[in-house]
């Protein structure tokens, strides 16, 4: 398995371009399309729906249905984001910005 260094696109990166370039597509053409055509409120809770089955399939100890479904998570988090024009660098800048922090130092920052 190969991964992305710094300044190298990876896979996420692809997906999300690929993401915000169905935003304008004919929602009959893309399964993206028609997603983004029906509002920032309905990506999300397609989002919050893929979230819950891989919760089930994490409780159920499944790692090929994890694995399948981790992969739509992370695609309708993409789409959750590019319906509410949040940029997929900005979450990379962000998780870049926590990295070497304490979760717990983090998380006592925030409040």
């Amino acid at each position: 398995m190969t991964h992305a260094t710094p300044g190298q696109r990876s896979a996420l990166d692809d997906l999300f371009a690929t993401i915000t370039a169905r935003k304008n597509a004919d929602p009959d053409s893309s399964w993206t399309a028609k997603l983004l055509s029906k509002g920032p409120e309905k990506c999300a809770e397609k989002f919050g729906e893929e979230a819950v089955e891989a919760i089930i399939e994490a409780v159920r100890n499944d790692k090929k249905a994890l694995t399948s479904e981790a992969a739509d998570v992370l695609y309708h988090l993409q789409v959750m984001l590019a319906a509410r024009d949040v940029d997929w660098q900005d979450v990379m800048d962000e998780l870049a910005r926590r990295q070497g922090t304490s979760g717990i130092a983090e998380k006592a920052a925030r409040n």
